[in-house]
């Protein structure tokens, strides 16, 4: 039997605030005919405006959604409600489901196991890949490798011996040449010279040299003219990206995990493929919150997430055009039995959900997740930066701390993020276990847990 959700955890699946509105709205026992439970599983049949009543079911297990009714919003209100109901025990429970409902979790299942061979396959086949190309090594080069000399020529190096990916490599090593230059005058000049037609120019030439991640970063260092302390901030962005820049040039040179980072930071993520078919990190995931963000005309959406055992902070990251539906399958305040597979890189943490376990009754645990102090806090943000310069931020949660109108625990929170009502509130002057993003600019909190345990997300 899952636990139960909180009405806060079934209102932040809403792909928005009319949903949210209009899920409560046939949140009610009268507009469903049929409504039932097995535990994991949940559905209904709501009338709706036709003859027909639609048809809604949920597994709770993912969860994933599935519904009848013509809307392009994903979950849908008929879904919403239905979890709504759900939360405050309004759902009776049944030994079986309709034939609708079972055909749907069978296809789902089927799928699942077809996805976990494919994965298994890949993950065969590349340790197949790996022990032969060990076979055809050097004793000697591969105690070089190992000692983390030359460690990044798996990808890093491809623009030096021609093989596949040369070319965009040799077009990436030219776009970032200029732009070393055009820091050098940037700096040289003063920093109040440059005009916002610049940074746009700059930005699509660098697209141009097909160096997507670099072009996206000049591209938003206008917003950093806004600010009342933009000469210093405008100068630490810039010292990023030279260093960027300087490390894609020496790229060979570094430490394998190090030239991932890189690699990945100017624009050559590992593929989904590649991720899956690396080894998986299983654990009690706790999803400690989410935050979703425009950029340009998509909608990214960061999940974060920290494992109980290894304490390995993950960040679930998915994107969709403004107005499609994003990813819903991870809810805040949960804890999830999965392998998560890791994007190689010095600081892995961006990954991918590999596989889910059903493990009974420990699934969603429920309860804060463990915390650290603050300095610990410090500490281990210290160290991933030390790792990976260009950390934008990290996942934490900070046990024992009382929330201010400016800080959390004595550490500054994030100017959008000042005066935190709803986590004083829950506070009320005491300490608490806090969820929260680290960013250069100060912690935005995420999610809280009451007296009783339950998620209080803000």
């Amino acid at each position: 039997m899952i636990e139960r959700w909180s009405r806060d955890q079934v209102l932040a699946l809403a792909p928005d605030a009319s949903s949210q509105k209009a899920a409560q709205g046939v949140a009610a026992p009268g507009k469903w005919s049929l409504r039932g439970t097995t535990g994991t599983v949940l559905y209904g049949e709501c009338k709706g405006s036709g003859a027909r009543p639609y048809l809604a079911c949920v597994d709770l297990t993912e969860p994933a959604y599935r519904c009848s009714c013509p809307s392009r919003k994903f979950p849908c209100k008929h879904a919403l409600g239905l979890l709504l109901m759900w939360s405050a025990d309004d759902v009776p429970v049944e030994e079986g489901t309709p034939q609708w409902v079972t055909e749907w979790v069978e296809a789902r299942a089927e799928r699942a196991a077809k996805a976990a061979a494919r994965i298994e396959a890949a993950r065969a086949k590349k340790a197949a890949e790996s022990d032969a190309a060990a076979e055809r090594t050097d004793p000697d080069e591969a105690g070089h490798a190992a000692s983390g000399g030359g460690g990044g020529r798996s990808r890093a190096a491809g623009a030096a011996d021609g093989r596949p990916g040369s070319v965009r490599h040799g077009r990436v090593a030219a776009g970032l040449a200029e732009l070393e230059r055009w820091l050098d005058d940037q700096v040289r000049q003063g920093l109040a010279g440059t005009a916002e037609h610049e940074w746009e120019g700059l930005a699509k030439r660098l697209i141009d040299a097909q160096a997507p991640g670099v072009a996206g970063v000049v591209s938003r260092l206008a917003r950093v003219r806004a600010y009342d302390d933009w000469p210093g901030r405008l100068l630490a962005e810039y010292a990023l990206i030279h260093l960027l820049a300087v490390a894609y040039r020496r790229r060979a040179e570094l430490p394998a995990a190090l030239a991932e980072t890189v690699l990945s930071r100017v624009g050559f993520p590992a593929s989904r493929e590649e991720v899956l078919a690396g080894p998986g990190v299983r654990d009690q995931w706790d999803v400690l919150g989410r935050r979703d963000e425009v950029q340009d005309r998509l909608t990214a959406r960061r999940v974060w997430l920290r494992g109980r055992h290894t304490g390995r902070p993950a960040l679930v990251l998915s994107f969709a055009p403004q107005g499609q539906p994003l990813d819903a399958s991870l809810v805040t305040g949960t804890t999830i039995d999965a392998d998560l597979a890791f994007y190689p890189g010095a600081a892995a943490l961006r990954a991918l959900v590999a596989a889910r376990y059903d493990s009974g009754e420990d699934e969603f645990s429920g309860g804060a997740p463990p915390g650290v102090s603050p300095d610990e806090a410090l500490d281990e943000v210290a160290g991933a930066l030390a790792d990976d310069p260009w950390t934008e931020s990290w996942p934490l949660v900070l046990a024992g701390v009382v929330p201010g109108r400016a800080s959390l625990g004595g550490l500054p929170l994030h100017p959008a993020a000042h005066d935190p009502w709803r986590l004083i509130a829950v506070s009320g002057g005491r300490p608490l276990t806090v969820a929260a993003e680290w960013t250069p600019r100060g912690l935005r909190p995420l999610t809280t847990w009451d007296d009783e345990g339950t998620a209080v997300i803000l």
